[in-house]
């Protein structure tokens, strides 16, 4: 019994990792990277649609 009981022991010692918190966080950390991402995209996009859209327009015969 001493031998089962040390092997239980050992799996619940091995069973008890940090992956699931570990992929919880880069998780959120993509997501809050993804976040900054677009948004930068967005506003950038509207800074500059404008003063591209005189070029074309200037461009045009």
């Amino acid at each position: 019994m001493l031998h089962h009981q040390f092997i239980v022991a050992w799996l619940q010692s091995r069973c008890r990792t940090e992956r699931g918190a570990n992929l919880v966080e880069y998780a959120l950390l993509l997501a809050l990277i993804a976040i900054v991402c677009v948004s930068a995209v967005t506003m950038l996009g509207r800074a500059t649609s404008k003063p591209f859209s005189n070029m074309g327009s200037g461009l045009s015969p």
